[in-house]
């Protein structure tokens, strides 16, 4: 088999346990809240937590790679998330629960950075488009498969036991990128300190963090839909088990919504249209989640949710120089953290405020919605600036 092919899978199904851990304590929300006395302002931020290394590691994830080697690197995030989950597993308490998550989150981080490059340097030319589309859909077959099964899991052995089964899996990827990667060429030393220091501009980075921003609420949004609208439907009289399976059937469709708009969006030029209904469809669908039945609306969601993703992540490359693009995507990267990490447990906060089970769903509602605005700022100050595409 082609090479290229093998390092894909690979570092697609070492992400695939990455989405897989960062799902878990979602899954088990409710479980915790119950046996743990926690608020959900409290869930909130320990699912969060997960992404907030991000914040301050995605810019020198980069510098990491180059310095240690990319494999090495990421080799490492593996061993980090196995420790994380093991804390939080098996050492009992909250604050065990926050030091693991966010132990494992520094592992997730330096993977989701580093192994964007490792497949942009097996597939740059014709075939990266392709390649990332499926690297990109790992994170929701992850998140599907923790749906799926987590929740049900730990009701019958206990919320422990979700963490031991993410741990178990982020130990099998590891052990798969150490056995069957093989660098590329561009990995095989370390990198020196003596090329000059490439500087990126204020403009730049000011064009590329609202894309960040808008990628950063998309992510907030469908963590607190996820985390949250479990539930307001066992309230409503559903069981975990099943609450877990539709928002598994939400983030399967998202996947095929997500493969769906990347091929309209390179057979169509109206990328701006595909976001719009997208992005406005997904806003509004989640409006009707707590005053009807929650399945329908959900599950619409999956469907709609992807169209944008396509377009939102081809948005960086308009606005940076190819010389720039490592830095400004890392900068894209960690607003984005910054938006996934701190919008749960704020939805959390304001539910806990306000009372009730849906008060989160309707926060996610409005941060979708406000990205037409934000996205609008954006294209104004490309435009003004006269950078409208460096591709």
């Amino acid at each position: 088999m082609d090479r290229r092919w093998v390092a894909l899978a690979v570092l697609t199904a070492a992400r695939v346990s990455m989405a897989f851990q960062f799902q878990s304590l979602a899954s088990v929300a409710p479980i915790l809240v119950r046996d743990m006395n926690l608020g959900f302002a409290d869930v909130g931020f320990l699912v969060g937590l997960y992404m907030l290394p991000g914040v301050v590691l995605a810019v020198p994830g980069g510098w990491l790679g180059e310095r240690f080697g990319d494999k090495r690197v990421v080799t490492a995030g593996l061993g980090l998330m196995v420790l994380g989950d093991l804390v939080a597993g098996f050492v009992p308490g909250y604050g065990a629960l926050l030091a693991g998550r966010f132990i494992a989150g520094v592992g997730g981080v330096l993977l989701n950075v580093l192994m964007t490059k490792m497949v942009t340097d097996w597939f740059a030319g014709p075939g990266l488009v392709l390649a990332m589309t499926i690297f990109v859909n790992s994170f929701p077959v992850g998140m599907g498969v923790g749906l799926w099964w987590l929740g049900g899991l730990a009701e019958r052995e206990g919320w422990p036991a979700a963490l031991h089964v993410t741990a178990a899996a982020a130990l099998a990827a590891l052990l798969l990128v150490a056995l069957a990667y093989r660098p590329h060429q561009n990995d095989r030393r370390p990198r020196g300190g003596g090329e000059p220091a490439r500087r990126i501009s204020q403009r730049e980075i000011a064009l590329v963090s609202m894309p960040g921003a808008i990628w950063g609420m998309v992510n907030g949004a469908y963590t607190i839909m996820v985390a949250f609208a479990p539930v307001l439907m066992i309230a409503a009289g559903q069981d975990i088990a099943t609450a877990g399976r539709v928002l598994s059937a939400v983030t399967w469709l998202n996947l095929a919504s997500t493969q769906a708009g990347g091929v309209i969006a390179h057979r169509w030029s109206r990328w701006n249209v595909l976001l719009v209904v997208g992005i406005g469809a997904w806003g509004l669908l989640l409006l009707l989640v707590p005053v009807m039945d929650a399945v329908l609306p959900l599950l619409a969601s999956g469907i709609v949710l992807g169209l944008a993703v396509g377009v939102i992540m081809a948005l960086p490359s308009e606005v940076l120089r190819p010389e720039n693009r490592g830095v400004g995507m890392g900068v894209f990267y960690a607003i984005m953290y910054l938006g996934q990490a701190g919008l749960p447990p704020l939805g959390g906060a304001i539910q806990d405020l306000i009372g009730g089970t849906s008060a989160s769903i309707y926060f996610a509602a409005f941060l979708v919605l406000a990205i037409l605005p934000v996205f609008a700022l954006f294209r104004w100050a490309q435009h003004r600036s006269g950078w409208i595409s460096s591709a």
